[in-house]
């Protein structure tokens, strides 16, 4: 992964007046996919996808730093993370100043309760879809805990901490378990790069919420994909068992000897599943 500067980027301002920086690639009256990026990470997470060039020809790609991430703004309460409507108003600015039309929106992590604040709040009737990627979509009940591994559990405290130290060894810890293989060192430090700029407001008051998805997850009708590794040891397959449960009409993909960032281990898999799938719901 490189960086890459010739993306058309600008900033929207979201809920409360944050300001949220986006870009996008593309053609922007094919279909668009609309990738949101998980826990302490950063658009910068789907540069395979951004830079994949059977992607960019065929579909309009949207992608944003969440509010506290990236060049975002980054709030110093950590009140600012923990309402849903929130995120659901960062996302529907994003899509109301972009006049997106339909677009598929992508969660990958906790990217899974911000799809799910969202649709709570305004619906899914102008959406194409939904991809869910090793996604999360409830907290701080037992059900939900018993589906995240328990070296994310024991890191937790670790994201919390305002001593330096502390929380850089807690998101260098995270990255570590992010994968089945050892990332080559050029990526592996990109990815740490982007979850040092986190601060610890955005990691707690992100963590700090209760969340019970089910009833919206259960009415979801849009066309819907699912896709897991299989040796994801943050967000476990247990949560994409819940998730298909709760969505039976969901497709589903698994992969072998892939972590949480399928994304990053299996790009070319990855990004033919999505192509074919927004190719076959037509939006």
């Amino acid at each position: 992964m490189k960086f890459n500067s010739q993306y058309h980027g600008r900033y929207v301002e979201g809920a409360g007046g944050v300001r949220l920086f986006v870009e996008e690639n593309g053609d922007p009256t094919n279909s668009t996919i609309f990738w949101i990026h998980g826990y302490c990470q950063s658009r910068l997470s789907w540069d395979n996808q951004f830079e994949n060039e059977e992607l960019v020809s065929k579909f309009h790609v949207v992608r944003l730093d969440l509010r506290g991430h990236g060049l975002s703004d980054k709030p110093t309460d950590p009140a600012a993370f923990q309402d849903g409507r929130i995120w659901a108003e960062d996302i529907r600015a994003v899509i109301s100043a972009l006049g997106l039309n339909k677009p598929v929106l992508v969660g990958w992590s906790y990217g899974g309760n911000i799809i799910c604040d969202y649709i709570r709040h305004y619906g899914q009737e102008n959406l194409g879809g939904l991809i869910f990627v090793a996604a999360a979509t409830e907290m701080g009940r037992d059900e939900s805990r018993a589906m995240i591994g328990p070296e994310f559990l024991e890191l937790a405290p670790g994201f919390f901490s305002k001593d330096y130290a502390t929380g850089s060894a807690a998101l260098l810890q995270l990255t570590q378990i992010g994968t089945y293989e050892e990332l080559d060192a050029h990526t592996f430090y990109y990815l740490v790069g982007f979850n040092f700029v986190t601060q610890p407001a955005a990691r707690e008051g992100m963590l700090k919420r209760t969340l019970d998805n089910r009833a919206v997850l259960g009415a979801i009708k849009v066309p819907s994909l699912i896709i897991q590794g299989k040796n994801d040891r943050i967000v476990l397959p247990a949560y994409s068992d819940f998730i298909a449960r709760h969505i039976p009409h969901a497709s589903r993909v698994d992969y072998d000897h892939c972590g949480h960032m399928s994304f990053i281990e299996a790009a070319e898999q990855f990004n033919r599943d999505v192509a074919a799938f927004v190719q076959r719901i037509h939006v």
